[in-house]
């Protein structure tokens, strides 16, 4: 015999299972702009510009995505922010 404490649980889970789907469902999108944005970062380290892949600079790729890095790599050629230990490119051509 099923009794309403059993309901009332089953009827929990499945709320809370369909909360979970929703929550995964928005932060899918974020997740994929956060680890393209790093290789991104990465690759553009790789090559000599100079970027740091901070905390920060993988917010602003998850909530930008490619422009995002993009962006964070115009601010560390230019030296103004997310500038890592190897010199940006303008700086060596000033030397």
């Amino acid at each position: 015999m099923v009794t309403t404490l059993e309901i009332g649980l089953l009827v929990g889970v499945l709320a809370l299972l369909f909360g979970a789907y929703a929550v995964i469902k928005t932060v899918k999108p974020f997740v994929v702009n956060a680890v393209v944005g790093v290789i991104v970062l990465a690759v553009a380290s790789f090559l000599g510009i100079g970027v740091e892949i901070t905390p920060v600079a993988v917010l602003v790729c998850a909530i930008g995505g490619i422009p995002g890095a993009l962006l964070v790599i115009l601010l560390a050629y230019l030296g103004v922010a997310f500038a890592g230990m190897a010199a940006p490119m303008g700086a060596l051509a000033l030397l």
